[in-house]
């Protein structure tokens, strides 16, 4: 009972903490809702990433190509976006001690790559280290001055609480601006530290409508088998909600694991429909697919509705597809 009791010490001052940090880097400033897919009843959005049998990003589909299921039923997809919508990401980098010299040298050599020369200038992002906790490094920025000055003052110490830190990024994903949400975890290292468990953190994301991609590093050097990073672990964080998990070996690998993110990142489509169920408290099952090929298409595999971080649910000034070509980049 004691342990349990400084457990819940911990987490609650970790979360004051955050809070704290993201008041600090918003003091003084108005914080504006400016998500553009937004509309006066409630919406349910989902983001869809389509490959081809070969695996290539299929970009330039049509609304009518799209068919969305909730909880086996045919939906109508009223709202439609097939040019690329700006994203708010949140960056969870590992400083444990295993990340020691080169491998934090990559690291930072490729969120800096990742956030500045392969996204988009309208894009936002925060910096969330973590070892044994998390630590905040910004608010929601779009500075690359201020995101690399939170990379070089890293210094890795203690051990890896993932789970905590993909839970202490959350509120901050509520606050963002954009209509996108996703997180970006980096990690060489088994979870050793977190107070939260892997099912917290999976029931955490039904509740929220980010997705989660996560770049497992295997380091060829030996450790031992309980601090080695656990990629199923990581997969069955990341699958369930439209992302997924690459496994990396050298700092060569990290850079064109990130690469292939952000090419996904920027060629993804974004749905919306109506639900009949309405804030029901209850899990929805949701299923994407293209209509008439063999394409794969990867979205959250389900929401649940009327919580107070909702899964995949906005309301506003109504959101709309393009009016003429898609102005989607084409896949390299």
């Amino acid at each position: 009972m004691h342990l349990r009791a400084r457990r819940s010490a911990r987490w609650l001052s970790l979360v004051a903490a955050l809070a704290a940090a993201i008041a600090s880097g918003e003091a003084g400033q108005t914080v504006v809702d400016k998500r553009p897919f937004r509309s006066g009843i409630e919406i349910t959005s989902v983001t869809a990433t389509v490959r081809d049998g070969a695996g290539r990003l299929v970009p330039d589909l049509p609304r009518e190509s799209f068919d969305v299921y909730e909880d086996g039923e045919l939906q109508t997809v009223t709202q439609f976006a097939g040019d690329r919508v700006p994203i708010s990401l949140g960056v969870l980098l590992d400083v444990s001690d295993s990340m020691y010299g080169r491998r934090l040298q990559d690291a930072r050599a490729a969120v800096t790559r990742f956030l500045f020369e392969l996204l988009d200038p309208a894009d936002e992002f925060f910096v969330l280290a973590f070892n044994h906790e998390p630590h905040p490094l910004t608010g929601w920025t779009q500075s690359p001055d201020v995101v690399r000055g939170a990379l070089d003052a890293l210094r890795p110490s203690g051990g890896t609480a993932a789970y905590d830190a993909i839970l202490a990024a959350l509120p901050l994903v509520e606050r963002r601006s954009k209509e996108r949400a996703a997180l970006l975890l980096v990690s060489d290292g088994a979870d050793t530290a977190s107070t939260a468990t892997l099912r917290q953190v999976r029931s955490a994301l039904f509740r929220s409508d980010a997705f989660v991609y996560a770049v497992a590093i295997d380091s060829p050097e030996r450790q031992a088998i309980n601090t080695r990073v656990n990629p199923m672990a990581l997969r069955e964080i990341t699958d369930d909600s439209g992302g997924r998990t690459e496994v990396v070996h050298t700092g060569a690998e990290l850079i064109a694991a990130t690469s292939r993110i952000a090419e996904e990142l920027n060629h993804q489509y974004v749905l919306g429909y109506t639900s009949a169920r309405g804030a029901d408290g209850q899990y929805h099952s949701i299923r994407v697919r293209v209509r008439g090929s063999d394409y794969k298409v990867r979205a959250r595999n389900g929401y649940l509705a009327g919580v107070k971080n909702k899964s995949v649910r906005s309301s506003g000034p109504a959101w709309r597809g393009p009016a003429g070509p898609s102005a989607r980049r084409s896949p390299a």
